[in-house]
């Protein structure tokens, strides 16, 4: 099947906006909802095995203030002759920028980052006037990045899928049920992936992990008029919602990075979206994967349309990062601690060289 065969005939799927009846039970198992405030402490030890000449490491820090989550601040030690909290200069996303000169002893700097969280969740039936987006926010979030490009194919596809479509909530629903039931997630992508919405889409290969899927709804919502983001983070504890998947499976978070997805509608506010986690759930949460129509993925699926479970820190909402100080390329997504040594970037996934260990614990 060529490409054009393969986008009509996805775009053809029935779109399930519905849960059935026979899985409402499921629900009770997972129902996230504002809480009690939670507080955890995130630990981030960085080291550069083998550096050569000035070397730089950047680890992100919680850079969300928001109803769902606070920062309470944070604090660093090592062998660093130069460390500073900086941002990117166009997300506000934060960072410890740390700097070591050619000769110094092995790059050491560990970043310890406090900061309280509480379950999120929109009643959909619920409008507020007073929840509306001003002009220059929406053409912030609207517009196209590297590598989510709102016009073409991109906007093609979110066009069919969304025919029909009343309201601004019915298209940010459709596009949520499209991403789900035609996209799957690999495992053998690398780290989140990397959110190339355009080659997914020109190749019909709709797969990958978080910041593949979850950048997939965010470039479609986009090209439909949407105001929509991703946001960049990782998972600090286990689920309490009976989804061994969805949580962090020890206080070692290392490789528990996440990224999730929010779109703006009008009276209701940024509504939280998850479809990869649907995706990891049919994947990841029985011995062998499953498919949509098991009995444990109608309440998830249908849950996180409109709600987030805050076992998770939510770092920044950045794209296309410029990293202060580095003269190396963009990053997609500020999501791992990131270094270059001797004027070359190094791999955030290459354990060889650039060795990190993250580490979360709640405070009672």
């Amino acid at each position: 099947m060529n490409r054009r065969a393969l986008i009509q005939a996805m775009l053809a799927t029935p779109v399930l906006m519905q849960v059935p009846r026979w899985a409402q039970a499921q629900q009770m198992s997972f129902d996230p909802r504002p809480g009690p405030w939670r507080t955890f402490e995130v630990t981030t030890r960085a080291e550069i095995l083998q550096p050569a000449a000035m070397t730089r490491v950047w680890i992100p820090l919680p850079s969300v203030d928001s109803d769902y989550q606070k920062p309470l601040g944070n604090t660093w030690a090592g062998n660093t002759s130069s460390a500073s909290v900086v941002t990117d200069g166009k997300y506000g996303a934060k960072m410890l920028a740390a700097q070591w000169q050619d000769g110094e002893a092995l790059p050491v700097v560990e970043v310890t980052s406090r900061f309280s969280t509480r379950d999120r969740a929109t009643d959909l039936g619920m409008r507020q006037a007073n929840l509306t987006l001003d002009g220059d926010t929406t053409r912030f979030y609207t517009a196209a990045t590297e590598l989510m490009p709102t016009d073409g194919l991109v906007k093609k596809t979110a066009t069919e899928i969304t025919k029909g479509a009343k309201t601004d909530l019915d298209k940010a629903r459709a596009i949520y049920e499209w991403v789900v039931e035609n996209t799957f997630r690999d495992p053998k992508t690398q780290g989140c992936g990397r959110g190339d919405v355009s080659v997914m889409l020109e190749t019909g290969n709709l797969s990958g992990k978080c910041a593949d899927l979850n950048a997939l709804y965010v470039a479609l919502a986009r090209s439909v008029g949407l105001a929509a983001r991703d946001v960049y983070g990782i998972r600090v504890a286990k689920s309490n919602f009976g989804y061994r998947s969805l949580g962090a499976g020890s206080e070692v978070i290392t490789k528990a990075q996440h990224c999730r997805a929010e779109v703006f509608i009008t009276g209701l506010g940024w509504l939280p979206v998850d479809p990869a986690d649907v995706r990891k759930v049919v994947l990841e949460e029985k011995s062998a994967p499953i498919t949509l129509a098991d009995p444990v993925v109608p309440a998830v699926r249908n849950k996180l349309f409109g709600a987030w479970e805050m076992n998770w820190l939510a770092y920044n909402d950045a794209h296309d990062v410029k990293l202060p100080g580095s003269s190396g390329p963009a990053l997609a997504f500020l999501m791992y601690p990131q270094a270059d040594t001797g004027g070359k970037r190094l791999n955030s996934l290459d354990p060889d060289n650039f060795r990190y260990k993250i580490t979360a614990k709640e405070i009672v």
